[in-house]
């Protein structure tokens, strides 16, 4: 059985603070060997370890970014080299849109709010570079310089992966000069108007509203999650005519397979923990787990597992351990 994945830098710092480069590099050979063979072929294996760490990375965060995900610790000890999510006791799923949102209670000042988390994810990441550096090259000025220069290649990555995530949620296959712009002007309408997440881009991949919006775009009738959106559609309806020739149900469907119908909302866990905790009755969770096991699709019945918490259930504040 393998042991568990390798944390960000916790166990590579702890042998950089010892100045014990042999514990180091036996430590980093094993990560190239479990994670990133292909790294131990590069001319220089441990920055193509680094570099690899950096891409995955990139690309995770943005996927949380992208289902509205709010990890809620992201500590270096509780981030793994892999590229997996682990560690995520006070995690919580955004409703309302906002950048700020903050579930975790231990984390009063927002540190790992959902905006936070690209910048927090390149702040371990430099923690797990600075104890590589011994092994990056013999000269600590080469080895710094080389490490900045693995680090500056975060951000275009992370913003690659998000917009590329953004085009897909939004039923665009092609890239436009326009496309950054319509999707901000979407996410601060949504935050503006405190639009749910989830909802708002579900709402956009049903196949009623692409078929309306392509026959009778001044007249469609809106559901109420979109009633904010009517100028928008009117540039995103422009944009999609651009687009390769595909239906409004084609489009549709292939939205579906990127914007979730139901996340665990916190008032949904919530539930599910009280029932089981102080009446050992365990038919909620495994409700909540049937319909999370396939998020993706409409399942008839399960309605309420769709819509956001009511003003009285919501649940602030996610614990470790939940």
């Amino acid at each position: 059985m393998l042991p568990p994945a390798i944390s960000v830098s916790a166990p590579s710092s702890f042998f950089a603070a010892r100045e014990d480069e042999a514990g180091l590099r036996l430590l980093a050979d094993y990560a190239i060997g479990r994670h990133y063979p292909d790294a131990a072929q590069a001319e220089n294996p441990y920055l193509a370890l680094l570099e690899s760490v950096i891409a995955a990375q990139a690309r995770l965060v943005a996927q949380w970014m992208l289902v509205g995900f709010i990890h809620g610790v992201m500590n270096t000890d509780n981030m793994s080299i892999s590229g997996e999510t682990i560690d995520y006791g006070p995690c919580a799923f955004m409703e309302q849109y906002d950048t700020s949102t903050v579930f975790s209670f231990i984390d009063e000042r927002g540190r790992y709010a959902y905006g936070n988390q690209p910048s927090m994810a390149l702040w371990n990441l430099t923690r797990l570079a600075e104890a590589l550096l011994p092994l990056l090259a013999e000269n600590d000025d080469t080895a710094v310089e080389i490490a900045q220069t693995a680090l500056g290649a975060f951000e275009p990555q992370f913003q690659t992966a998000y917009l590329a995530g953004l085009r897909a949620k939004l039923g665009l296959k092609t890239e436009r000069e326009g496309d950054i712009a319509l999707a901000r002007t979407l996410l601060e309408t949504m935050k503006n108007d405190q639009l749910d997440f989830t909802q708002t881009f579900r709402a956009l991949s049903q196949t009623e509203l692409q078929e309306g919006l392509a026959n009778t775009p001044d007249a469609v009738l809106l559901p109420d999650t979109l009633t904010p959106l009517g100028a928008w559609l009117k540039h995103w309806q422009a944009r999609l005519e651009q687009e390769p020739s595909c239906t409004p149900a084609q489009r549709a469907a292939t939205m579906r397979r990127v914007n979730p119908c139901y996340i665990p909302r916190n008032h949904l866990v919530e539930e599910m923990i009280v029932q089981a905790v102080t009446e050992d009755d365990y038919t909620l969770f495994e409700t909540l787990q049937s319909v999370l096991a396939n998020p993706y699709q409409e399942q008839p019945g399960r309605e309420r597992y769709a819509l956001p918490a009511k003003p009285a259930e919501r649940v602030r504040h996610t614990f470790c351990g939940t």
